[in-house]
């Protein structure tokens, strides 16, 4: 009772019981008054900075992609071919997730590489009285399963970015796709790298305000020879980029002045110098990852 009392003390001393007396109701009223400290100096804010900072930010970064990553099911219930295909996957898939978007399938095997691309499917639906299109997640799921992709394939999507013009119906959308692609893929067990615009964009120099759609289009036409009848409309970008992102997460990097390249679908020879007349995107490198499959993501 000792050891209660004195902790009920402190307490008690703050709280002062007043009584508050109405002549017209003849009633009391009882009040309760704490007496707060007068001390109210804020708390010190540590800034962020320091090797200890980035190591937990590295971590923060690395359970996030944890996170996206579809869990590895028993051993005992693969048979000997499900686990072989389970760590050698030679499929690399890139997606952009918008409503105009596509999923883009390279397959790696020993002569190249052969690429696919699909729009992302979508349907019509009444949003209060107005009719928007929506992705279909149905019809993603089934999509997914149609390229018998081993457990674990990595899936590279672009990184949804909201911009100002685009307005509330515009982030809602983007946000949603983005969201609705990560959920299906990891549960349908592709382990999911999210790719940020400028970090693909970058690699394949199509960053800068001179550049457009069309430039991805033009390039992606020029990795993907076999691809170039299904990216010559404008409507076409979603196609290009998705391209473009399974190429960067397959570690194929573009390098300019080299006398040879070798793409997927196609051997070019190019000039060791830009021709006279020619554009300097006219001489492109790329560097295929050593081994299938690789990817040189930073």
């Amino acid at each position: 009772m000792d050891v209660v009392a004195n902790f009920m003390n402190p307490i008690s001393a703050t709280l002062r019981p007043t009584l508050s007396f109405s002549p017209s109701s003849s009633t009391f009223r009882a009040l309760c008054v704490s007496a707060l400290d007068t001390d109210l100096t804020p708390p010190k804010i540590h800034k962020r900075g320091g090797l200890g900072v980035k190591a937990a930010d590295a971590q923060l970064k690395e359970n996030w992609l944890a996170s996206l990553s579809c869990p590895s099911p028993q051993p005992n219930r693969l048979n000997h071919e499900e686990r072989v295909a389970a760590g050698s996957s030679n499929l690399v898939i890139g997606i952009d997730p918008d409503l105009s978007g596509a999923l883009a399938v390279l397959r790696n095997d020993t002569s190249g590489c052969s690429a696919e691309v699909f729009d992302s499917p979508t349907l019509k639906v009444l949003i209060g009285s107005r009719v928007r299109r929506r992705l279909d997640a149905h019809s993603i799921v089934k999509l997914l399963r149609s390229f018998g992709a081993p457990f674990g394939t990595t899936a590279y999507i672009e990184q949804s970015t909201p911009f100002p013009q685009d307005g509330k119906q515009g982030w809602w959308a983007g946000g949603f796709g983005y969201g609705l692609w990560i959920g299906i893929l990891v549960a349908s067990g592709f382990s999911v790298t999210p790719v940020p615009a400028a970090l693909w964009k970058n690699e394949y120099e199509l960053s800068g305000g001179r550049m457009c759609k069309d430039d991805s289009r033009a390039l992606a036409s020029t990795l993907f020879p076999s691809m170039s009848e299904h990216l010559k409309r404008k409507k076409d970008h979603g196609r290009a980029e998705a391209l473009l992102i399974a190429a960067y997460g397959n570690g194929i990097r573009i390098k300019s002045r080299v006398t040879e390249a070798r793409v997927c679908d196609a051997d070019l020879e190019l000039p060791s110098r830009p021709m006279p007349g020619h554009t300097a995107q006219a001489s492109l490198f790329l560097e295929l990852p050593e081994s299938a499959g690789a990817a040189a993501l930073v």
